[in-house]
């Protein structure tokens, strides 16, 4: 894609960052705190769609051949990060040429390299093969990850981690020693990703073992209740049969604001992730921001992110003794891996810093 350079977004003055989606923790997260990067990213557009609920950005409407046009003296560059499964290739398509048709150079954060809603990767494949290819520029958050889009693409992103999830503010030394040791599986809306019914069953067996400790189990509505929309109801089963033998703590629920979701995993020693397949998780940051300890399948690049231990689970199925293995070094061992808030502020400036200078050079 050839690129045109904006004399007025180099040497100082703030560069205008068309980025889909811009009110994301991620995306607020790699800009500067006090906004000294110089850096704008636009306002996520109304989506497209009267059904939308208030500050919801997806489908994102600035991924629209007609958008570009329309808007492009007031974007310098696009960067996407999320929502353009909501669009078919050829969509996409048409939407890089018009950026190319006006010389916005266009950046691409790979953060999942299989897309955790689909259950099979090959829409998600598709969407890559018309992203990866004419990026100018390409990042990922880890080296594993770095390494597949060149086996796969021939390219070489730029790996920088993923920033703090957890507001600075609410970043507080862990306490720990409570009365008993918790242990914490969160379904939510059951992604296809996951398969948390073989990973509960296989903990409720483990921690039988294990004196002083809880399991406790978390899900959305939406798949417990028998006239929810996505009711699976063998997990639905296995969790209330394991619940009245006292075997797990179940709780059924919406999905949690931030605050909430702060305080539940606050609550938890050991937060195990029960994903069949993956790439990257703002989870395991969060977890790793406020000192919980993280339980990650080996399927993804999860240990390439923060300190967590890892058990063997993948589109093959689980190998329980090494989620056994795991849980007991936990229980033994109580890591305390916990992010250093001053840390994380030079983390992000860095972040800050290392996308403004990708950006800059993109447009000379």
């Amino acid at each position: 894609m050839s690129v045109a350079a904006d004399p007025g977004a180099i040497n100082g003055t703030p560069l205008r960052v068309a980025s889909v989606p811009g009110e994301h923790v991620y995306v607020r997260h790699i800009g500067a705190i006090d906004g000294a990067d110089g850096v704008v990213r636009l306002t996520d557009p109304p989506p497209d769609d009267p059904a939308a609920r208030p500050q919801q950005w997806w489908p994102p409407a600035m991924l629209a051949p007609h958008w570009v046009r329309e808007h492009h003296d007031e974007f310098d560059l696009m960067h996407v990060q999320f929502g353009f499964d909501a669009h078919d290739p050829r969509h996409l398509g048409a939407v890089l040429d018009e950026l190319q048709h006006f010389g916005k150079p266009f950046v691409y954060t790979i953060h999942d390299l299989r897309n955790p809603h689909h259950a099979e990767p090959s829409v998600h494949d598709r969407h890559l093969n018309v992203l990866v290819p004419r990026a100018d520029a390409l990042v990922t958050l880890t080296p594993g990850a770095a390494r597949v889009v060149h086996r796969r693409w021939g390219r070489n992103p730029l790996v920088l981690p993923h920033p703090h999830v957890v507001e600075f503010a609410r970043m507080r030394p862990r306490r720990r020693g409570g009365a008993d040791w918790a242990v914490g599986v969160h379904a939510k809306s059951l992604r296809a990703s996951m398969n948390p019914l073989v990973v509960v069953a296989a903990l409720v067996d483990i921690l039988a073992s294990l004196p002083g400790t809880r399991l406790r189990v978390d899900i959305h509505h939406d798949v417990y209740d028998a006239h929810g929309d996505r009711h699976d109801d063998a997990l639905a089963r296995l969790l209330s049969e394991a619940a009245r033998a006292g075997a797990l703590e179940l709780r059924v629920h919406d999905c949690f604001s931030d605050d909430e979701l702060w305080d539940y995993l606050e609550s938890l020693d050991l937060s195990v992730l029960p994903y069949r397949f993956g790439t990257h998780s703002g989870w395991l940051e969060a977890c790793y921001d406020l000192g919980t300890p993280v339980l990650a399948p080996s399927c993804g690049f999860f240990s390439q992110q923060r300190p967590c231990l890892t058990y063997r689970h993948d589109e093959s199925g689980l190998d329980v003794e090494s989620l056994r293995a795991a849980v007991v070094a936990a229980y033994e061992r109580r890591p305390a891996w916990q992010a250093d808030v001053n840390e994380r502020v030079q983390e992000r400036n860095d972040l800050a810093a290392a996308h403004r200078a990708l950006y800059a050079r993109l447009l000379r």
